[in-house]
């Protein structure tokens, strides 16, 4: 892999995201500060006499908004710097198609989230952080639970791994660890991407393995396994347990932060809580928590990466597997194996190859 244009790349991503970041802050602010909430408010009042449907009508005329505005960091990023770089393998027509799909998924579950909070909102002005806390808290459960069945199909086909000899070496390793899967399933990551991945996805009798064509096609068997190793590691470490009940700590103490400063706001500008001109301060809130919290959420994320890569080495009983397949997927996937230190500690949720390596082998690459 050409580490120049790996890191070109990654620079370019990066500075992308950060615009992002700022747009979305200024588009918080822009809203709440021009008066152009208060606007929007009024018009969704002038619309409909009940409460939900005025929330609908806010929520979808400021999403319209924010869609317009980060459109073109959306297209740069998803389709223009992969064509750039030749990762991508969609016409611009296939792009937008996909984009749509995900707009109209997002919408759907999106929509349900949103219901339930603004009626929690109404309902219960000094405890609805505890309800939304809750209701999110099972709705993450069992959309992990039903995505792998329900919602990735949507996007990708999905076939039975036709290779019998290395469906059954990988059934047997994960019985041998007590992971009892449904099956092991091929998809066609290649009609979006020439990047490669692999996963172990869903609970109770949803679980399988995901396995891209891109991986299958480029990886052996002994590498195929090792990432296998590797997600296994993360089911014999618990990781999605340990990952719901942190993030389910975090979003508990997240809501009641935020609670305690919104009802604070809505109190100085006397507003109610659920008044449709102050929800935007609840949407700056959300964003500055989720900026505040994303650096943990990705060390937490880094160190089950380790211990799983540690599994993995431990399973195989040898390194070499398992150090090529990263290789490749560095060289694949266009990762920076060397990124600075603090741009893989606020926005890595993977730690980079050379470090992944260097955990392994206890020398410096």
């Amino acid at each position: 892999m050409d580490q120049n244009t790996a890191k070109r790349y990654n620079r370019i991503k990066l500075i992308l995201s950060l615009s992002g970041m700022i747009i979305d802050l200024l588009f918080w602010l822009v809203i709440i500060f021009s008066g152009v909430a208060i606007s929007l408010a009024n018009v969704a009042y002038s619309q409909f006499s009940l409460s939900l449907f005025q929330f609908y009508l806010f929520v979808i005329i400021l999403a319209a908004i924010y869609l317009l505005i980060n459109f073109p960091f959306s297209f740069a990023s998803g389709f223009l710097v992969e064509r750039r770089f030749a990762l991508s393998n969609q016409t611009f027509l296939q792009w937008v198609w996909e984009q749509v799909k995900g707009l109209l998924v997002a919408a759907v579950l999106g929509g349900v989230v949103l219901t339930i909070f603004y009626l929690l909102l109404v309902k219960y002005p000094n405890g609805w952080w505890v309800g939304v806390w809750l209701f999110l808290l099972i709705f993450s459960v069992l959309l992990t639970r039903l995505a792998p069945t329900l919602i990735f199909p949507l996007f990708y086909k999905f076939e039975p791994l036709e290779r019998n000899e290395l469906k059954e070496k990988l059934q047997k390793m994960g019985e041998r660890w007590g992971l009892k899967i449904t099956g092991v399933f091929r998809f066609n990551l290649s009609k979006t991407t020439r990047k490669a991945n692999a996963a172990f996805t869903g609970l109770g009798k949803s679980k399988r393995v995901i396995l891209g064509d891109t991986l299958l096609n480029e990886f052996n068997e002994a590498e195929i396994e090792s990432v296998f190793a590797h997600e296994i590691g993360h089911f014999v470490h618990r990781h999605l347990f340990k990952g719901i009940l942190i993030n389910s700590v975090l979003s508990l103490a997240g809501l009641y932060l935020v609670f305690y400063i919104y009802r604070n706001i809505t109190g100085a500008l006397h507003l109610s809580q659920h008044s449709l001109e102050a929800l935007p301060y609840l949407g700056l809130l959300f964003f500055l928590f989720s900026q505040i919290t994303s650096p943990l959420g990705n060390y937490i994320s880094r160190r089950f990466e380790y211990q799983a890569d540690r599994f993995a080495v431990a399973a195989m009983e040898k390194s070499e597997p398992f150090i090529e397949s990263l290789k490749k997927l560095s060289r694949l996937n266009l990762a920076d194996p060397d990124p600075h230190p603090l741009v893989e500690f606020l926005f890595y949720s993977h730690p980079s190859i050379n470090n992944r390596i260097e955990k392994i082998t206890g020398e410096k690459v």
